[in-house]
């Protein structure tokens, strides 16, 4: 197989989108219904007092997701498929059933809030707009491969776009939030620690991994010319660039747009004294009387956007793992009865992540308990992902090294101190 160029004119705009794939859709995909939540909450309690640890969780999240893609990219197979080759089967086991606990929560949470977005848009039963919405979701997922997906998933990245016009439309004193950017009052208290936790359990969470590490594979599938750069070395320096790039963007996309949320709740709900928001849909409707009804409308508009991108990786991730811990055979491109555990865990997964709004189960509950099953998933995913992205029978020679990789320890570092603080600060106020 011969070296695959890169297209020409690869620096024109066009070429450069049609590049950016995996990186971009997970980076958008962060900004999560869920994730607008803990954003505008911890705007909204602390004002400008968070910002700062966007600037901590970007490069950490560049580092990890770069490894998760580059694991994928090399050896052709998915994140928990390969731990499953190199590592013990009740460790994987355990993880993959941390994840489909937190992964279901978070689709609940997610679907609740899209329905509860358009019923701030244009009225009616938000529980009935739920259900449609994750319906919809579903059959896309399980009826169009994903070569045909790809593309819409990455139209709806600019649905996040309306949380920086929301920013221009609330009037920002830029001098002031810059300079509690830069220079933040800590608060030395449970609550300011657990809201940057939070931040980072939002910012870096094992479903993300997954379904970096599976796009890459599913590219290689859809592609004539892509093999795994094992098979095929000299593809390598090519897509590890395009890798670093693809994920480089999209984090910083990713946290750009989460420190905007966080910058509108700031400048608009905790100036105003409304400290205490429930949930991405109570946030845009606090924001109407404050900051107009246009940011209103865009705020909430931009709820169902990342709610219709945030599902399929959500249901995708939670599929890709359970099948690739069972080496069972996964992808979006197969259809569905060449894959019958993926579409089956993934439909499950979004049946149960529907229901859950039909219960009397706190939301806000949930997302915490969502929030303490990631931090325990979280670092002990991080060390397997990182050894592996060391391991020459994974990934030959393309072994994650320099930067990328004491970044992704640094990760892993700060995510186990969290996870630490998350339990020792629990059920304090």
């Amino acid at each position: 197989m011969t070296t695959t160029p890169p297209p020409k004119n690869a620096s024109s705009p066009l070429a450069l989108l049609k590049r950016l794939s995996a990186g971009l859709i997970t980076g958008a995909a962060d900004d999560d219904p869920s994730g607008i939540a803990t954003y505008s909450q911890v705007g909204a309690k602390f004002g400008y007092a968070t910002l700062w640890t966007i600037f901590l969780t970007m490069p950490l999240m560049i580092a990890v997701q770069v490894v998760a893609g580059r694991i994928g990219r090399v050896s052709g197979f998915g994140l928990f498929d390969n731990l499953q080759k190199h590592y013990p089967s009740w460790l994987v086991y355990g993880l993959t059933f941390l994840l489909i606990i937190a992964n279901v929560i978070n689709l609940g949470a997610d679907i609740g809030a899209m329905g509860a977005g358009l019923k701030l848009l244009i009225g009616g039963s938000a529980i009935a707009y739920a259900l449609a919405f994750a319906l919809v979701s579903m059959l896309l997922q399980v009826f169009i491969p994903f070569s045909k997906y790809s593309p819409f998933l990455k139209v709806l990245t600019v649905s996040l776009f309306a949380y920086v016009a929301t920013v221009f439309v609330a009037k920002v004193p830029w001098a002031e939030a810059l300079k509690g950017t830069v220079i933040p009052k800590i608060q030395w208290t449970a609550d300011y620690a657990m809201a940057v936790v939070a931040v980072l359990g939002t910012t870096i969470s094992p479903y993300l991994f997954c379904w970096q590490a599976a796009q890459e594979v599913e590219e290689i599938r859809a592609s004539d010319e892509r093999e795994p750069l094992k098979h095929t070395p000299e593809q390598g320096a090519d897509a590890i660039k395009r890798i670093q790039v693809d994920t480089v963007i999209g984090m910083v996309f990713s946290n750009i747009v989460a420190f905007f949320i966080i910058l509108t709740a700031a400048v608009t709900l905790h100036a105003h004294g409304k400290l205490d928001i429930q949930s991405s849909a109570d946030a845009a409707e606090a924001l109407r009387p404050i900051a107009g009804r246009f940011a209103f409308w865009l705020f909430a508009a931009g709820i169902i956007g990342t709610g219709l991108l945030a599902l399929p990786v959500l249901a995708g991730a939670t599929a890709y793992a359970v099948a690739g811990a069972f080496h069972q055979p996964y992808g979006l491109e197969r259809s569905p009865s060449k894959a019958k555990t993926f579409y089956g865990v993934l439909i499950v997964a979004m049946i149960l992540g529907a229901m859950l709004n039909l219960t009397p189960i706190d939301p806000i509950k949930a997302l915490y308990w969502s929030a303490v099953v990631n931090g325990v998933a979280a670092v002990p995913v991080m060390i397997l992902m990182i050894l592996l992205s060391n391991n020459k029978d994974a990934m030959g020679e393309f072994c994650v090294k320099g930067w990328i990789r004491w970044l992704s320890w640094l990760a892993t570092l700060i995510m186990g101190a969290a996870a630490i603080v998350m339990f020792v600060t629990m059920g304090k106020s």
